[in-house]
């Protein structure tokens, strides 16, 4: 619980009952980038929440909304802090549009909490850990399906063994206002929201749109699921929106090509797939050599490629299964 303080992000300030706006640069080593915040300090305490968008290149709908929240939001209306930063990976976001950095090909999403000695990427997560999630109370990293990508609208988390962290969690989770929820058996890896929850900060993952669309609904429908969080936390006084029974899912088996070639895919996203389905063909086009892609497991596609040209260890789709009970509660 924050009280009437003044907001520090770098040199960036908002005093109690203020909003600010600004970048602040970030030093990777062999370049420095500029990353965009809003920081809207409340009039009353209350929590801290930190809301990313563009951690990846083309997933635009989360950078619009996040866009569109900073905007809307006022101090008057606040209890507690709210850190707004639109596009945490600028290269790629403005360079890239790419899962992986234009810089040195890392995905920033796979190197959380980062080292702020390592390569550019690990650097840039590395400042996004020390000056923005250290010292929030709760986290919400906006993803979306990328350029070459088809998506389910879902919520994921990871479970943690802490029944009260994953509590708080599972509760973001359920008032965004997407029926799916997808959690984790732990919070292993090296992604932002898995990375936070290491820290003991509740942190869930929203995936909206797909195919790097800008979806003006899209994004509408999405600041309000974040409204409905901020409600939830306490930081707005919104009424709790009619959000949908939540249908929890446990991830199953991610599906990667073993194989160079053109990806030509035989499922929908949302098909419900047996073990051993099959899922797609890579065909070389040199010689029309077929490789097969099967699902190594059963369960629901939540997303998948669409890209026609695909590299060894390219993510081809995910699968998740019901979860057999509702996690955290």
């Amino acid at each position: 619980m924050t009280t009437n303080t003044p907001l520090l992000v770098g040199t960036l300030s908002a005093e109690p009952g203020s909003k600010t706006r600004g970048t602040l640069p970030v030093d990777l080593g062999t370049l420095t980038v500029d990353v965009p915040l809003t920081l809207v300090n409340g009039t009353n305490p209350g929590p801290r929440v930190l809301i990313t968008a563009g951690v990846h290149g083309g997933e635009f709908s989360g950078i619009d909304a996040a866009t569109r929240l900073a905007a809307l939001l006022e101090p008057g209306e606040v209890h507690g802090q709210v850190v707004i930063c639109p596009v945490a990976n600028p290269p790629a976001v403005y360079e890239g549009r790419l899962g992986v950095s234009p810089v040195d090909g890392v995905n920033i999403n796979r190197v959380f909490p980062g080292n702020p000695e390592g390569g550019p990427t690990e650097r840039l997560a590395a400042w996004l850990f020390a000056n923005l999630v250290d010292g929030a109370d709760a986290y919400v990293d906006l993803h979306s399906g990328g350029i070459d990508e088809v998506l389910k609208n879902f919520v994921g988390y990871r479970l943690t063994g802490d029944p009260e962290l994953d509590a708080k969690t599972a509760d973001m989770a359920g008032a965004v206002g997407i029926e799916d929820v997808i959690f984790g058996l732990n919070a292993d890896g090296g992604n932002s929201h898995a990375a936070a929850a290491r820290q003991g900060v509740p942190a869930i993952l929203v995936e909206t749109g797909q195919l790097g669309e800008r979806d003006a609904d899209t994004a509408r429908r999405l600041v309000d699921g974040l409204y409905g969080v901020l409600g939830r936390l306490g930081v707005l006084e919104t009424k709790p929106q009619d959000a949908p029974a939540v249908r929890a899912w446990l991830w199953a088996a991610g599906v990667v090509s073993e194989a160079t070639g053109l990806w030509y895919p035989e499922f929908g996203v949302g098909d419900d797939v047996t073990e051993g389905r099959l899922l797609g063909r890579v065909i070389d086009p040199v010689d029309g050599t077929e490789h097969k892609v099967h699902a190594p497991a059963a369960g629901r596609i939540f997303y998948g490629m669409r890209g026609l040209t695909v590299a060894p260890g390219a993510e081809l789709a995910a699968i998740a299964a019901p979860a057999p009970r509702d996690p955290g509660r």
